[in-house]
């Protein structure tokens, strides 16, 4: 099939019509993209001299007192007493069951034994493996926020380009 030379020329004014257009949206989408960057520049810049330091203010004058009385009152009170209310209960548990299994043993309530002071427990030393598991963990945690955090603030400001961003498409 072909082309007379007057559809031909229409073809080719077009062409050159499409490609004036890409380019002009090529021009346009980069200043969108530069004015895009200054905003968020500007608005990390607004949250880091304007709000963080009202926010730290705020949470400084309202919160921040009723945060350190509740941190005391559970650092000397509730941790304590839980801690002392569990070791009376394990102590009585110890206690009934070294009773049941005496009795039904048939050697009856040993009197001596209750008052006696158990001997001490061996000191670990070193970290288990559980120690190290956690540590492993961490530190791979700490990787992938940190690999998250650089792949999303890497400069990657050509990935939505084309390579030859002056070439308009093949009509």
């Amino acid at each position: 099939m072909s082309l007379s030379r007057k559809r031909k020329k229409e073809l080719v004014k077009l062409q050159k019509q499409a490609n004036s257009l890409w380019e002009s949206q090529q021009l346009l989408v980069g200043e969108a993209a530069s004015v895009a960057r200054e905003a968020g520049r500007q608005l990390g810049n607004y949250g880091r001299e304007q709000i963080r330091p009202q926010v730290q203010a705020n949470y400084d004058k309202y919160a921040a007192p009723y945060v350190d009385k509740g941190k005391k009152v559970v650092n000397t009170t509730v941790i304590p007493a839980a801690g002392a209310v569990m070791g009376s209960a394990m102590s009585v548990w110890d206690a009934a069951n070294d009773t049941r299994s005496r009795l039904a043993g048939g050697r009856g309530i040993d009197l001596k034994a209750a008052f006696r002071k158990p001997a001490p427990e061996p000191v670990k030393t070193g970290m288990g493996v559980g120690g190290w598991i956690a540590i492993v963990l961490g530190v791979a945690a700490a990787v992938g926020v940190l690999y998250a955090a650089w792949q999303t603030l890497r400069a990657d400001d050509e990935l939505w380009v084309a390579d030859d961003p002056l070439r308009a498409p093949d009509a």
